[in-house]
């Protein structure tokens, strides 16, 4: 979505759309994923697949992007965004596959390289428009230009995405449905260091030798008992259904999700604020225009990527709960500065320069750490059956605020004091929440192989 970011504000000026309509074309995106994610990551537990999922979702990135393409007015612009983000919702489903194919141990630095592949896609974005903003002809009835072009651009890359996850990508099986191994993985690859025959295999080599010839038929059994099973091509159905016994009141109301489900729809609050105030401040004292934003898009995003990475190395030394603190009060000190000096920037071009580089740095700083966190601790402290449905759940709070967050922002561009104010109210909250239940964001003990084998017995 990222592409669209330098030039959307201009290309509404264009259709001759009021101001409210960039936090509208900004927020429709996220209310179709609000809408889409559960259902998708609801079919996604039934049937333990998500590539079909992808490949349907998909349809809708490339339909909307070319709705986007065509621009005749700014109706067809805001409908291009909400049919777009209804293939979004496919993330819900991307991240139960992650939790169900990952160990609990593993699963922050498995999410912080994906997120990080997302940041390197939101660096690569405005990056395009660098070349994208040169187009200047006609497609049969269509103006391909700057403002219209990142759309078919965007239309063309999820039709390659298409063929890539159809001839490129398949489905695994769960971690789950290797009931006798906690870490098949490792075990697996623990395997090269045992001995090519055993005891075992000797003594029946040597009767082998003692008694003659055995039977082939014999030996193709002992063959096929004793080898491992191949891998199948897509996971095996699982005869229970997930939601049997699923109540999402007692779910989602627990203590410990309601916390980090706050520091989701907070963070993401700001951050799109932020995001949709950046442009005609960038406009307004530094005169930055489709070029300029895109290299700053593309600055802000290796500060991410590198961050992500960051957070990668020390989420194997800090638990989930401390990398979340340190990423809240970091964010807390990136509100406290801009509400100093970007509310009304004030020094002289070099200075207001300064000071809006060293905001948006630090509020980009603080987000990989609260990102990564909350979704490695989410995954934790729900059921990893229902993981697709639970986080189709966590995106649609994260789209409630990417909805509202555009919308709070657009209305108070002009008012700066105030936007910023509410977005330190929100940090404040959530600092004061996660202390009061920080003994409760850890990962619950695993009790489900003894449930199973008491039901059994």
């Amino acid at each position: 979505m990222s592409v669209i970011l330098p030039t959307i504000w201009r290309y509404l000026q264009i259709l001759e759309a009021p101001p409210y309509f960039l936090g509208l074309g900004l927020s429709a995106f996220s209310f179709s994923g609000l809408v889409s994610g559960p259902v998708f990551g609801h079919w996604s537990d039934k049937t333990r697949t998500t590539k079909t999922i992808i490949l349907f979702s998909n349809v809708f990135e490339i339909v909307g992007n070319f709705m986007y393409f065509m621009g005749y007015s700014k109706w067809l612009l805001l409908s291009s965004r909400l049919v777009a983000g209804i293939g979004a919702g496919a993330g819900s489903s991307i991240f139960g596959f992650l939790t169900r194919t990952t160990l609990p141990d593993e699963r922050a630095r498995v999410f912080a390289a994906v997120m990080a592949c997302r940041q390197a896609g939101l660096l690569i974005g405005p990056a395009f428009n660098i070349f994208l903003r040169l187009c200047d002809f006609k497609l049969g009835p269509f103006i391909v230009n700057k403002y219209t072009s990142p759309g078919l651009f965007m239309c063309g890359m999820w039709l390659l995405m298409q063929f890539a996850v159809m001839f490129l990508y398949w489905d695994i099986p769960p971690l789950d449905s290797f009931p006798e191994q906690d870490t098949p993985l490792r075990e697996v690859r623990g395997e090269e260091d045992e001995p090519l025959m055993s005891l075992e295999d000797e003594d029946w080599a040597a009767a082998v030798d003692s008694n003659g010839p055995v039977n082939p038929e014999q030996t193709e059994t002992r063959l096929s008992s004793e080898l491992p099973p191949s891998p199948p091509d897509s996971p095996p159905p699982d005869p229970s259904d997930p939601f049997e016994n699923f109540s999402a009141s007692r779910e989602f109301l627990r203590e410990e999700v309601v916390v980090l489900l706050t520091a989701q729809f907070i963070t993401l609050f700001n951050q799109t604020a932020l995001e949709t105030m950046v442009t005609p401040l960038t406009q307004k004292y530094f005169g930055l225009g489709e070029l300029g934003n895109s290299v700053m898009y593309s600055l802000c995003g290796l500060e991410v990527i590198a961050g992500f990475f960051l957070v990668r190395w020390l989420s194997r030394v800090l638990e989930d709960r401390v990398v979340l603190a340190v990423g809240l009060l970091i964010c807390s000190g990136a509100c406290v500065w801009c509400l100093i000096f970007l509310a009304n920037p004030q020094g002289g071009f070099v200075f207001e320069l300064i000071e809006f580089i060293i905001g948006v740095f630090l509020q980009l700083l603080g987000l990989p750490f609260v990102a990564v966190s909350q979704v490695s601790l989410f995954s934790k402290v729900t059921a990893e059956k229902t993981q697709g449905f639970s986080q189709g759940v966590r995106r649609s709070v994260g789209g409630l605020a990417t909805i509202l967050g555009p919308l709070w922002a657009g209305g108070l561009i002009g008012n700066l004091y105030v936007m910023l104010g509410m977005m330190m109210l929100l940090l404040t909250l959530i600092m004061i929440m996660m202390a009061l239940s920080y003994e409760k964001l850890v990962e619950p003990p695993r009790v489900e192989n003894a449930q199973d084998s008491e039901n059994g017995g």
